[in-house]
């Protein structure tokens, strides 16, 4: 296993099976670091990432995550997928995967960081091809079981977000927002895409991943656009239009800026009328700095990255260029824990499947890789009222980690099938999970969106 540890360590050591070196292991309670008024320690600056990676080892015959809520049960409703990422639910029940990983020859500028993305990469099981493709499940028997998976869309570049809007579905590959036509109860899209914008991307492509989202009239588009770097160290000029959400006119593809100071959004849900994102914060200030976040996106809010966290606290190892623009940072409205890696995000009012559980968002938390203990790696549940955070996370799906603290899997997206059960993007173990009522018996007709 590497483990590259922080500034205090007397001693790192290269070689041919990694990268060693001693560290503080985290005395905080990781409770401290959620909820609406996270606890902020003193920052540990890292000269070199500290890399505690979960060795990716899959999931045995039978085995799978497990759920505290006895109301609740887990089967695989997708397997032998390769590196599914993000799902969306189509009208008709029908469910999108995205199978899709890094660019071929894009990512970090070089040197020891590439070294370490690498190895990073290698352990987690995200070092296959992207398969660059969109695939259909479909449960028509409704036994909790896709028995139809057919290629639904191929030749795309690192697809990740995906939205219908009346008879077109739009897709965000890395790089480009595409559109293709679509009608109801079809397998497969032949139609060559359309382009709609460009999007950043380009050699250096640190945050790959693009998310999609539509408003609730279908007139305009959310993007979500992470950073090229952890604190802009790839300099300014290749930060241009990213750390942000975009807002992109259906028709025209116009778009501007709609937040900006966003590290990584990723996730994106509708909570009523207003957006809401999960981003995940910078790295190398320690074990348990920055908490990762969801929060509601505020029109032309800045949140701001790479100068200051979690709202207007300083990074002091960033050239402060814009203080006046800091002294507007928004403080996020949740934290999710530090380097827990939250992706996934999906807002439910109420209306679905599961018992014990009301009005709230799930997370998908893809675990840590710099974080000593690992933090991460299963589904939550945070309860709103009123269209706000009202209490502490809830276990919905556990287990991905073995008694060695390897990885069996790592939850991605989240979303509700069209009865209201939960569907979990699985990308170590290649498989979509179902989280249903344990009276399986029970028939579901709700629109959980």
């Amino acid at each position: 296993m590497i483990k590259i540890r922080s500034r205090h360590c007397a001693f790192i050591a290269l070689s041919t099976l990694g990268l060693g070196a001693c560290s503080e292991h985290s005395e905080v309670d990781p409770a401290k670091t959620f909820g609406a008024d996270p606890l902020l320690v003193e920052p540990d600056e890292e000269l070199i990432p500290n890399v505690n990676i979960a060795d990716a080892v899959g999931w045995s015959e039978g085995e799978k995550p497990t759920t505290p809520l006895s109301s609740m049960q887990v089967n695989r409703f997708a397997t032998n997928l390769q590196h599914p990422r993000w799902l969306y639910t189509l009208p008709n029940g029908d469910v999108l995967v995205a199978e899709s990983n890094a660019p071929k020859n894009e990512g970090s500028d070089g040197g020891i960081k590439k070294w370490i993305t690498e190895k990073v990469k290698s352990q987690a099981g995200a070092k296959a091809p992207s398969a660059d493709r969109i695939t259909l499940l479909r449960d028509a028997d409704k036994d909790g079981v896709a028995e139809t998976k057919t290629t639904f869309l191929s030749g795309l570049h690192s697809p990740f977000g995906m939205t219908l809007v009346k008879n077109t579905l739009y897709v965000a590959n890395t790089d480009a927002i595409v559109s293709f036509p679509y009608q109801q109860g079809q397998t497969e899209i032949s139609a060559k895409g359309t382009e709609l914008v460009k999007l950043p991307g380009g050699k250096i492509n640190h945050h790959w991943t693009k998310n999609l989202i539509a408003n609730q009239d279908g007139s305009k588009l959310y993007a979500s656009i992470g950073s090229n770097s952890n604190i802009a160290e790839n300099g300014f000029d290749a930060e241009v239009g990213r750390a942000a959400i975009w807002e992109i006119d259906i028709v025209t593809g116009e778009h501007r800026v709609f937040a900006s100071g966003l590290r990584n959004p990723v996730g994106m849900t509708w909570v009523n009328d207003t957006l809401w994102t999960a981003v995940n914060e910078r790295d190398q200030l320690g074990n348990d700095l920055v908490p990762d976040y969801m929060t509601s996106v505020q029109e032309n809010g800045f949140y701001g990255w790479p100068y200051s966290y979690y709202g207007q606290n300083i990074d002091t190892r960033v050239e402060q260029r814009e203080p006046e623009l800091v002294k507007q940072a928004i403080k996020p409205d949740y934290a999710l824990g530090a380097h827990t890696a939250s992706l996934g995000l999906m807002y439910t009012e109420g209306a679905h499947a599961l018992s014990d559980i009301n009005e709230g968002m799930f997370i998908g938390q893809h675990g840590s890789w710099n974080r000593e203990p690992k933090a991460g790696y299963k589904v939550i549940f945070v309860p709103f009222e009123n269209n706000k955070p009202a209490g502490k996370p809830i276990d919905i799906l556990t287990g991905f980690l073995n008694d060695e603290e390897e990885a069996k899997g790592r939850p991605v997206g989240v979303e509700f099938d069209k009865s209201g059960n939960l569907l979990v993007a699985d990308d170590v173990g290649n498989i979509i999970w179902r989280v249903s009522p344990s009276d399986s018996n029970v028939t579901h007709n709700v629109n959980p969106k």
